[in-house]
């Protein structure tokens, strides 16, 4: 376990994202994507514009191959019709197979049976992470019926416990978003403060953060740096981001538009300058 998230470590969160992000970008990730359909060309684009290398296989027949040859692959359940189902259960066993690290997020489960169970199915095929909102990640771990739709009803320190648990329970380290985001592999916490409401008004900002989650583990492969390191780094390379475009936009259209520009333009000194991370543990 590498102790850079330790609580008494003395290396820095924020360089540890910067120099990650300089990776990805020296070595484009290749980043599998079986996602929501509504929100799949905007999770291409940030991939994109972040530096990663996307493909939307969600194909029965191809998904289990392909996430087997790629650096990392996202699992999202915002539109899980019959193929994509079986094409998500594909890809989680090739990139067992493969070692190749996945990100799971069970958007809207709770409420709607079909996605709530193959979200439970998917979480004991040992994810890399889990991303999703309080309301989420409490369904997930078996303590609420999920929130309203994809919208959360809970807050991030009402999952802390849930998520905690269900990170020794599945391995994964579990990223619960919010106004203040809360990760954590079980052992350490991590509360990062960055980020902006314009984010909730444009169809996929959530969603594309898997992406990014995914494309961050990918880039860490070949690195010292742990799953949870990878996770935190993708969240505030996404945040700052987010920060920056929210500063010049008009509302959500224009954010949409300055959110692509500022994950390409935004640099490693810009994230080491404005993250806002409290390290702890439980």
């Amino acid at each position: 376990m590498s102790d850079l998230l330790r609580p008494d470590s003395t290396t820095d969160l924020p360089g540890a994202a910067a120099a990650l992000w300089e990776v990805l970008r020296e070595t484009p990730p290749l980043t599998h994507c079986i996602t929501n359909t509504v929100v799949t060309g905007f999770t291409a684009n940030v991939l994109l514009a972040l530096g990663a290398a996307p493909a939307m296989v969600d194909i029965v027949g191809e998904a289990e191959m392909f996430a087997g040859v790629a650096s990392g692959a996202l699992i999202n359940l915002g539109t899980p019709t019959p193929e994509q189902r079986a094409a998500s259960l594909e890809a989680a066993a090739g990139a067992a197979a493969a070692g190749t690290p996945w990100v799971l997020d069970p958007v809207a489960i709770g409420a709607l049976p079909i996605r709530t169970a193959l979200a439970h199915r998917l979480a004991e095929q040992r994810p890399t992470a889990i991303r999703g909102n309080a309301s989420e990640i409490l369904a997930l771990a078996g303590l609420s019926a999920g929130g309203r739709g994809v919208d959360a009803t809970d807050s991030t320190d009402a999952a802390a416990d849930a998520a905690a648990a269900l990170a020794r329970r599945t391995g994964a380290v579990i990223a619960v978003s919010g106004p203040i985001d809360f990760l954590t592999d079980g052992e350490r916490v991590l509360r990062l403060a960055n980020g902006h409401e314009l984010l909730t008004k444009v169809t996929g900002g959530g969603c594309a953060l898997g992406a990014v989650m995914a494309a961050f583990l990918g880039a860490a492969r070949n690195t010292e740096h742990d799953a949870l390191t990878a996770v935190a780094a993708a969240s505030l390379v996404y945040t700052i981001a987010a920060e920056r475009a929210a500063a010049i936009a008009t509302g959500p259209g224009s954010f949409a538009v300055a959110l692509l520009d500022a994950l390409a333009t935004v640099g490693a000194a810009d994230v080491i300058a404005d993250a806002r991370v409290e390290v702890g543990a439980l």
